[in-house]
């Protein structure tokens, strides 16, 4: 008998501590209680240091319309690409390419990836550092993981993710902002991203994507390096739909799930030339009139890992190309 109860002891899951939040908009929360109880089981926080934390929480509702409409899911690219195609942003590229042109020189040959597309990613996300976001990060991703469900098994993730970066990087949760979404700095990397894959580029044993440009720019070609960006390869080709084109037959989209010989069957061309077996994707792009095609090659899909979005791929792509044209015209 003695031998069945130790037995059944040994199956009986041992009772977490009572971790009660005292105040707070999330004070007495069942739910973030055993988040925290959780995290400080299985990090180096301390339960004491995560109830004085979570004790300050401010609930961020005004979030919930942003995050039900992004504007790469509600505009068209005749609207998008105003957004973002302007001269003043072209402008300002050519001016962070020429004051950080050593730093940039340097990283582009170290990983292959381009200058222009390095600082046309800071450029689309932060208008080159100016717009890093002003929204409390701790505060944004508490908010939607626990009273945000369609995003909440992500977005409890990349709290988890934030708590331990802080830690780790000794920063203050309570003063980091960011976007509505909780991305940081001036490239704007969520918490999971900074962890996998910043770098540091200066080698002083910090990871700061707020103002050291050597660890912005060698973070960022690093992101592309890691998701299977190709040296020396095009982007995107732009085509043009024969009149009597079966192109409708096609799925548009970010992959590079066809042939360029599939597209050429549906009636697609192009002037620049493309190999029959090259993988391409079917960008659709809407103007106001019309649809706009494209070949979207790996290097573009790569792009597509920062953002999802074909519009913002397109985006970053053709900013990169106006930049580097201002470069060299003033050269």
């Amino acid at each position: 008998m003695k031998q069945l109860v130790l037995i059944f002891t040994l199956f009986v899951p041992v009772a977490m501590s009572a971790v009660v939040i005292p105040a707070g908009d999330y004070k007495n929360r069942e739910d973030v209680q055993e988040f925290v109880n959780r995290l400080a089981r299985d990090s180096d926080y301390t339960e004491a240091e995560l109830i004085a934390l979570f004790s300050q929480v401010k609930k961020q509702s005004h979030l919930f319309e942003r995050l039900d409409r992004p504007a790469e899911k509600e505009l068209q690219w005749h609207q998008y690409k105003n957004i973002f195609i302007k001269e003043k942003r072209i402008i300002r590229g050519i001016e962070f390419w020429r004051q950080y042109k050593n730093q940039l020189a340097e990283v582009s040959a170290k990983t292959g990836v381009p200058e222009q597309i390095i600082v046309a990613i800071i450029g689309v996300e932060t208008f080159y550092g100016i717009y890093k976001g002003k929204d409390p990060v701790f505060d944004s991703l508490v908010t939607i993981s626990f009273d945000y469900p369609k995003r909440a098994k992500f977005f409890t993730r990349e709290l988890k993710e934030f708590l331990l970066l802080v830690k780790e990087q000794n920063l203050d949760p309570l003063k980091i902002k960011g976007s509505y979404a909780g991305a940081m700095g001036m490239p704007q990397f969520i918490s999971s991203s900074y962890r996998a894959y910043a770098v540091d580029g200066d080698g002083d044993g910090q990871v700061n994507l707020f103002d050291n440009i050597n660890d912005i720019t060698a973070s960022v070609a690093n992101y592309f390096v890691r998701h299977g960006w190709q040296f020396g390869q095009a982007v995107a080709k732009p085509l043009t739909a024969i009149a009597d084109n079966s192109v409708a037959k096609l799925e548009p989209g970010v992959k590079t799930n066809y042939k360029w010989s599939d597209l050429v069957d549906h009636g697609l061309t192009s002037k620049h030339r493309i190999e029959d077996e090259t993988p391409v994707a079917l960008v659709r792009l809407e103007q106001k009139k019309y649809p706009e095609y494209w070949a979207g090659l790996n290097n573009f899909y790569v792009i597509t890992r920062y953002n999802h979005s074909e519009l913002y791929a397109m985006a970053v792509y053709q900013l990169s190309v106006l930049i580097k044209a201002g470069m060299e015209a003033n050269e």
